[in-house]
């Protein structure tokens, strides 16, 4: 996909899919699979896997590859995908986003190494050596909560302009001043996607081109839809379901992501909602919120509410 081109079509809700595992925490692939079709049934314009969703630093790198590959053969073209190919591990990273490529990926979505704390020359470093290595377009994703260190709007516009396949960013960043900036600075076609749920509209109206949203994993029409009023006009309907989601999006990062949001879709019938040590499960009130959550929301039946 040539860059401009990307730019065009990588737009819209990107559901970050989770990683669903049996109950002896092997990777459940007739769930996976389930689940990937459902989001598409239900309007998302993209797939991404193997993201802060998906434990990746819970899965090993054949289960990663594996994830990535049974992903791109599900979604068979039917809307754009892009997965996370990014690690604490230079080289690691280096391998994945070459398997992304490899397979067809439409973009790889590569991480702020998480722990290790690069100063900014380094994430320069890192991420131009990451992109020289492919012709795949690349997302950066800056999550400063997650990986102690945030990559500063000047080293974004210097690979920008470095590297012509790093089209974008996925800011999960709650400084909104620090998102305007990187239009600014790395222009207005750069891809602006929202990583924090309260920001997805607010991103939208400064010239986002979307959203990577764990909401989606439980409310994928909602979620999608937002982006869909957005590009009809209808600004109205954009503030009733930034507001109707609210609720929900509070709920499911009161524990770590993706804690909660396995717990509603196991609710919801869609997988066995294990986690991988060292994450664990909410607390069993934690579990009733969600289940309440739920329930206002119309995803569970009212009598659920007793079980």
């Amino acid at each position: 996909m040539a860059y401009e081109e990307a730019k065009r079509k990588l737009r819209g809700s990107i559901c970050p899919v989770v990683t669903p595992f049996t109950e002896d925490g092997a990777i459940d692939e007739k769930a996976f699979v389930e689940l990937i079709n459902w989001q598409i049934e239900s309007g998302s314009h993209g797939i991404s896997v193997t993201g802060t969703s998906g434990e990746p630093s819970s899965l090993t790198m054949a289960e990663r590859k594996r994830v990535m590959a049974l992903a791109k053969e599900t979604i068979a073209g039917r809307v754009f995908f892009a997965p996370g190919t990014g690690s604490t591990n230079h080289d690691e990273t280096m391998e994945l986003t070459k398997y992304a490529e490899e397979i067809g990926a439409d973009a790889a979505m590569v991480i702020v190494p998480y722990y290790n704390r690069p100063n900014q020359e380094a994430l320069y470093q890192h991420f131009k050596t990451v992109a020289d290595s492919v012709t795949t377009p690349i997302i950066i994703y800056n999550i400063p909560g997650r990986s102690a260190v945030n990559m500063e709007v000047s080293t974004m516009k210097r690979l920008a302009e470095d590297c012509p396949n790093i089209v974008g960013v996925k800011e999960a960043n709650k400084d909104f001043e620090h998102v305007n900036r990187v239009l600014l600075n790395c222009g207005r076609d750069f891809l602006l996607y929202s990583g924090i749920e309260l920001l997805c509209y607010p991103m939208l109206a400064i010239g986002g081109a979307g959203f990577i949203s764990a909401t989606a994993n439980v409310e994928p029409v909602k979620v999608a839809e937002l982006y869909n009023a957005w590009e009809a006009g209808d600004v109205a309907r954009c503030q009733d379901l930034h507001f109707e989601l609210m609720p929900l999006n509070d709920v499911l990062f009161k524990d770590t992501n993706p804690g909660p949001a396995k717990v509603a879709l196991g609710m919801m019938g869609k997988i066995n909602p294990m986690l991988r040590l060292p994450l664990g499960f909410p607390s069993e009130a934690l579990k009733k919120e969600v289940r309440d959550t739920l329930i206002d929301l119309g995803k569970l039946p009212k009598e659920a509410a007793v079980n």
